[in-house]
């Protein structure tokens, strides 16, 4: 541990809150090359600077937060890498891979497992279902809530559940805008979500008013700003800085609120958390 990295996890420590560990893709090679969900148009001109200084932001965020931050090396053939949440699922030290539905992401699952495995974590399972990790899989404490529906398989559910021994809350997306679990539901702390209604069925929302205590609602406005796509670390929520009346919602509650431009990112259906893999120990 680099003497940086401790005054980071320090200085988290002494804030009454624990530091976060990331793992986060420069968009080196950022670009929407392909349309693979409906947010992506290969017509639509991609400025990679502007993207670069949405992402270095993000990170300076997370930094000035106390928290460390992992880097994964770009790959220029793979652009979508920067959204990194996509590529495993870490809890407990331990890994599920990711397995991706379109063949244009596919070899990312490489790309991670290879840094995963340079880097110590010897317990990595590697998935037999479609599954797109942090994607669909959205670690709630004491489950994870399980997306489906467009790209996550449900079969792989199981898989989840075997790889961390904890319930698992399937949900069904039911909104192709929303075609990630992560663009339509954040967990903020250990009793509290925020969410879109209108991206799950009936029994999905039955769900997730039964697991968490307490959820705030989201606006459509605020979920076509990602605004869900956001990152917690109990205390503060790092926010697209578009989502207005979710920031607002939030800081009503007492919770710290770091807005962020993304909109570059958002191009390809992506945001603070798709940027954003914790590394959980």
């Amino acid at each position: 541990m680099t003497m940086q990295t401790l005054a980071r996890d320090t200085a988290g420590i002494a804030s009454g809150r624990p530091a976060r560990t990331y793992l986060m893709c420069p968009p080196t090679h950022f670009d929407v090359a392909y349309a693979i969900n409906t947010w992506m148009d290969p017509a639509t001109p991609v400025d990679r600077d502007r993207a670069m200084a949405e992402w270095e932001r993000l990170r300076a965020t997370y930094v000035a937060l106390g928290h460390t931050v992992h880097l994964l090396e770009p790959r220029a053939d793979l652009p979508d890498m920067v959204f990194a949440a996509n590529g495993a699922t870490v809890v407990g030290g331990m890994v599920m891979g990711a397995r991706f539905r379109h063949p244009e992401r596919a070899r990312e699952t490489d790309a991670h497992r290879d840094w995963f495995e340079d880097h110590g974590y010897r317990r990595y399972t590697a998935p037999t279902h479609v599954n797109e990790g942090e994607g669909d899989y959205v670690y709630a404490y004491r489950a994870i809530v399980a997306g489906h529906g467009f790209r996550t398989d449900p079969r792989a559910h199981n898989e989840l559940h075997d790889a961390f021994g904890l319930p698992v809350v399937s949900v069904a997306l039911v909104d192709p805008r929303f075609y990630h679990l992560d663009t339509a539901l954040c967990v903020i702390d250990s009793f509290t979500a925020a969410y879109y209604p209108g991206a799950f069925d009936e029994d999905g929302l039955l769900k997730l008013k039964t697991l968490f205590p307490e959820l705030i609602e989201a606006t459509e406005r605020d979920a076509l700003a990602f605004g869900l796509n956001a990152v917690s670390d109990g205390r503060h929520v790092v926010i697209p800085h578009d989502a207005t009346d979710l920031r607002d919602r939030l800081t009503e509650r007492g919770y710290d609120v770091m807005p962020v431009e993304m909109t570059e990112l958002r191009k390809a259906g992506g945001g603070p958390k798709c940027c954003t893999l914790e590394l959980r120990p």
